[in-house]
């Protein structure tokens, strides 16, 4: 089988601020530099104060982005690179640097999507008041949002408020134990917990409203999710039919997507969770509804789903140890979640209308240099032709699926993994910044050229 995608199928790569600029003395201070600099929290005590230095290079990597073909590309903008303490002061030199690296992109023909915020809020506000813990974080964003949009609007048409809101605050807050995978506060109650992804719907929402409000020109506006797809463990209608059933229930997509897409928190979930289910104050659903252009899908595994006869009708299946993955503990390889993540927003949310573009979807391997100065990640192509298959199906079924931004365009600080896992296509010798295109690199841009899965 041929697996071409229609004209106009948006090819890209994606990025994060933290993860690959580095320049961390111009900027004020996030809440990423302080966790990766406590003792113990990231591997080897990495840190992203250098990381691929790309505020100085960027000029070269979007060279090899043009190289690669890609005609999208989208990256985050560092708010305490904007706005250093948070509110007040803007740092002109932090707009300057995305003035230009926009620029760039529009030299090379790459259109620029860019986020608003992928997690690395400014320290200051953390001191402040507790950063997500506190509604004030959704206004003082929506300000931030309003100093990038009205300087860099005349420019970038495509932008996104939040990246993966689930990570930064479920994450981020524990209940009786310190967060071990991102910067954040032990709190005393699960109902605090929700209370933070409740702040960050507003954030979006009100972000939302800033973009439109500040932008010169018409523009598109998204929100990124990582939602957890459930996959039916077959293709039958009871089986599909559970994998609906559970799709609101599983992880927080009843209480973040559900809120987003729908203006309401799923039902059932707020019967669950009871007295933890957070505090929703008259008008806050509605600014949480925000019209929408697209939602971006940032996947990588899911839940497997299958019928079953209990209350719920449906139980969510384990992996078992023997299941294959990628080099992270939770990086099961599960290809139908793509196609199925998608299909649901149309389904199961009753979005048909709703484009979707796939924000991210990559995996870590176990890269190495070869002798010949090669990096054969035959693993990577293998996983990512799997995935772009499953993207294939749902445009061949008819579902509104726009584009694929690849996670991610080269090596970078993994967060609490730091320089340890690679989901780059793009191989970094962090010792000399030395960029080496990875076999998947090439793989990739063949399949840029042919629009197809190659």
């Amino acid at each position: 089988m041929v697996y071409t995608f229609p004209p106009g199928f948006q090819w890209g790569v994606a990025t994060a601020s933290y993860q690959i600029e580095g320049a961390a003395d111009a900027r004020g201070v996030s809440v990423w530099d302080v966790f990766s600099q406590t003792p113990g929290r990231v591997l080897h005590g990495d840190t992203g104060a250098i990381a691929c230095d790309h505020v100085h290079r960027f000029r070269d990597d979007i060279a090899l982005m043009a190289d690669l073909g890609v005609r999208h590309y989208r990256f985050s903008i560092s708010w305490p690179r904007i706005i250093p303490e948070g509110r007040g002061a803007v740092n002109d030199a932090g707009l300057a640097f995305y003035g230009e690296l926009v620029d760039t992109l529009l030299e090379f023909g790459i259109t620029p999507h860019a986020t608003l915020f992928h997690w690395d809020s400014p320290q200051a506000l953390e001191a402040e008041y507790g950063s997500w813990r506190s509604r004030q974080m959704a206004q003082d964003y929506a300000d931030y949002v309003t100093v990038v949009v009205k300087k860099l609007g005349d420019r970038i048409t495509h932008w996104m408020t939040l990246n993966e809101i689930f990570c930064f605050t479920h994450i981020g807050y524990g209940v009786g134990h310190v967060p071990e995978m991102a910067p954040g506060t032990v709190v005393k109650t699960s109902k605090e917990v929700w209370q933070t992804s409740h702040h960050a719907l507003l954030a979006h929402g009100l972000g939302c409203q800033a973009i439109r409000a500040a932008s010169p020109q018409p523009c598109q506006v998204a929100l990124v999710d990582n939602y957890l797809a459930t996959v039916p463990l077959t293709d039958t209608p009871a089986d599909i039919a559970a994998a609906q059933a559970a799709f609101p229930l599983t992880g927080t997509n009843g209480g973040i997507l559900y809120p987003a897409l729908t203006g309401e928190y799923n039902p059932q979930l707020l019967a669950d969770l009871g007295k933890n289910a957070p505090d929703i104050l008259p008008g806050d659903l509605a600014t949480i509804h925000q019209p929408l252009d697209s939602l971006g899908f940032n996947v990588y595994t899911g839940v497997y789903v299958r019928a079953a006869d209990n209350a719920r009708g449906f139980e969510s299946l384990p992996f078992p140890q023997s299941y294959p993955r990628m080099h992270m503990p939770w990086l099961h390889i599960l290809p139908d979640s793509l196609y199925w993540g998608v299909r649901h927003i149309s389904d199961t949310l009753q979005r048909p209308e709703l484009r979707v573009f796939i924000s991210e979807n990559g995996c870590a391997a176990q890269d190495e240099l070869t002798s010949a100065g090669e990096v054969l990640d035959l693993d990577r192509i293998q996983y990512l032709q799997q995935y772009l298959r499953s993207a294939h199906r749902a445009v061949q079924e008819g579902y509104p699926l726009m584009g694929y931004f690849l996670w991610t365009f080269m090596d970078n600080f993994e967060w609490a993994y730091g320089r340890d896992r690679r989901f780059g296509v793009t191989y970094v010798d962090f010792a000399t910044q030395q960029r080496i295109p990875k076999a998947s690199y090439h793989w990739y841009a063949h399949c840029i050229e042919e629009n197809r899965v190659v």
